[in-house]
């Protein structure tokens, strides 16, 4: 029997951002089967993701931005797994205050396709988090995978280095609120929501 492509969530804790260090739950996604997955957000704890992997083949791990928090452990899962890591360019200044000897393997690009378990995994370049910040549709799951652009509740945080509110607005708007209303959203930290839910909760362009 052929397993089917899912989304799977393994939570890890804390990051740092300018000199502070946060208490905060973060979401890693893996994306596929039960034979090959993808990891969104490698977070702090590769010993955890790599647990939750369960000895299936990485084809990729996708890091939605450049931020402590979802690229910690990309190097370190990088290593024990062999998988590539993918960042969009904007985002290297941050990648290099947390990994100064190891370079990501590729860039992500808007438009990008990736596939794993059989199915398309969309690259949108969502900027305003930070610059390079980039969500992952995938149709096959009615899902897309947010990092910390769109949150339930609203848009991500943009009062800290590498971030503006009226971008992170209209990539929501352009980006995001342009996919079917029933698209469930995973975030990177906290609950997920839909597309739906969150039209309102947008502010007016």
């Amino acid at each position: 029997m052929t397993s089917v492509a899912r989304a799977e969530r393994v939570v890890t804790c804390t990051f740092s951002l300018d000199g502070e260090t946060f208490d905060v739950d973060n979401n890693v996604w893996l994306i596929g089967d039960d034979e090959e997955v993808l990891i969104v957000d490698a977070a702090h704890d590769a010993g955890s993701i790599a647990a939750a992997v369960a000895g299936r083949r990485v084809t990729a791990i996708v890091c939605t931005h450049g931020h402590d928090d979802h690229i910690g452990a990309a190097a370190d899962l990088a290593g024990a797994t062999g998988a590539p890591v993918l960042l969009h360019p904007a985002e290297h200044a941050l990648w290099e205050a947390v990994h100064q000897d190891r370079k990501p393997d590729a860039e992500l690009t808007d438009g990008m396709l990736l596939t794993v378990a059989g199915v398309d995994v969309q690259i949108l370049h969502t900027p305003g988090h930070s610059w390079g910040s980039c969500s992952l549709y995938v149709p096959f799951l009615d899902a897309v995978f947010t990092g910390d652009t769109l949150f339930h509740g609203g848009p991500g945080a943009t009062g800290r280095s590498h971030s503006d509110a009226p971008t992170i607005t209209a990539s929501i708007r352009s980006r995001l609120l342009t996919l079917p209303g029933d698209t469930v959203v995973h975030t990177g930290h906290g609950q997920d929501t839909t597309i739906a839910a969150e039209r309102a909760n947008i502010p007016a362009a």
